[in-house]
């Protein structure tokens, strides 16, 4: 078992599941960006595809503005605790938050003019 000391280091569960997680994520970076990217898309595809099946159309930027916050949130409670969320997922977070806002506020359609 000598070979395995070198593979993974094994998380620590002796003072909880949060710093469990924060080795797993400190272990794995792109994990915390993967699972909010996830996040993200689950909302949007999903909210799109409900909306075209009850109405025949979507509104694609007002999804981007409903997961982007949704996503805004659950990061805003990750950065809570050091370790979850990193200054430049939250700086990332925000500036796509703001950019599907922009879109939204620019976007007209024929039926709104």
């Amino acid at each position: 078992m000598i070979f395995l000391d070198y593979l993974y280091n094994l998380p620590n569960s002796t003072e909880g599941i949060d710093n469990i997680a924060i080795e797993t994520i400190t272990e794995v970076p792109s994990l915390m960006p993967l699972i909010l990217f996830f996040s993200f898309f689950v909302i949007f595809i999903g909210g799109i595809s409900r909306q075209k099946l009850r109405t025949g159309t979507a509104d694609y930027p007002a999804w981007a503005v409903i997961s982007s916050i949704a996503t805004l949130l659950v990061t805003l409670l990750l950065t809570i605790q050091s370790g979850f969320a990193s200054m430049e997922i939250l700086i990332i977070v925000v500036t796509v938050t703001i950019m599907s806002a922009v879109w939204l506020f620019l976007d007209k359609k024929t039926s709104e003019v």
